[in-house]
């Protein structure tokens, strides 16, 4: 047996045995490769034990919630769609700096509602120990509602995570992170449909001329858009004819003035502000 097989079979064991000591959970299932994961080993680890929740809400981007489907379909795993209402929560449309606390509390408190009907009072995630080193608020929902975190447990990161989950064929293994639309909007600054809408109408233009699937449309204060692409697809952007058909359908869109980000494309880039924005926060208070 050779060295990363026998890797493979020690990471598939320490999650298996995770997730098979809880007895029974309920997966927060969004259409990344962590929550796939977590949701294919529940499955594996305690069948029909396991049930899959997928939140669905303007938060998230079109075609993710079919994703979601197809993804449980795949593993096998029980799987229902539940629709949250995080944007009705004020204090989430206001979009402070732990906006993600009051989006995490909302989803947990609906899968405590539905899941014990289905038999399931154990919820997990899909956080790995990566995560554990970024900004995330919505951990601490996470612990105040008791919700489990299997890779973090079985001492999971990202690279573990995918070379698993590539392992057992999981389609999504090597997809790019996709956190909710909201977050790409600016602290501070309200979060509607509308504006969700728009981003992902935005994202999913670039996307398609560009030819990359890694990239922002970040929305900043007076509707203006701050484009991340990766440095190698800067020239391209900038040259026209594609400038000019960015600029016009930008503006058609509604955002009022376009820009790029030199610095290129980093995943929540946002979070660099937020000291700068507690602070500004609680100048005004």
């Amino acid at each position: 047996m050779t060295t990363c097989q026998t890797s493979l079979l020690d990471l598939e064991s320490r999650l298996l045995n995770v997730l098979g000591s809880y007895g029974a959970a309920a997966v927060a299932l969004s259409a990344g490769v962590d929550s796939t994961l977590v949701a294919a080993a529940a499955f594996r680890a305690l069948g029909d034990r396991a049930v899959a929740f997928t939140a669905v809400s303007p938060s998230l981007p079109r075609g993710e919630r079919e994703a979601a489907i197809e993804l449980a379909r795949h593993i096998g795993i029980r799987h229902q769609l539940v629709e949250t209402r995080e944007l009705d929560n004020a204090s989430y449309a206001a979009n402070p700096v732990n906006r993600c606390y009051f989006c995490k509390s909302t989803l947990y408190a609906a899968l405590l509602e539905i899941a014990p009907t289905l038999g399931v009072t154990l919820l997990v995630n899909g956080a790995n120990l990566d995560d554990t080193g970024d900004y995330r608020p919505g951990m601490q929902a996470a612990r105040e509602f008791e919700v489990h975190s299997p890779l973090i447990e079985a001492g999971f990161h990202k690279a573990d995570v995918r070379q698993l989950a590539e392992h057992w064929g999981l389609p999504n293994w090597n997809k790019p992170a996709g956190p909710c639309l909201s977050s790409r909007i600016a602290y501070g600054v309200a979060v509607t449909p509308e504006r969700l809408e728009r981003i992902d109408a935005a994202e999913r233009w670039l996307k398609q001329h560009l030819g990359i699937d890694e990239l922002r449309v970040r929305l900043e204060e007076h509707e203006l858009a701050r484009i991340e692409v990766p440095p190698p697809a800067l020239l391209r952007l900038v040259t026209s004819p594609l400038r000019d058909d960015a600029l016009a359908e930008f503006h058609r869109l509604g955002f009022r003035a376009v820009t790029i980000d030199l610095a290129g494309f980093r995943s929540g880039s946002l979070n660099a502000l937020v000291p700068l924005v507690v602070q500004q926060q609680t100048m005004q208070q």
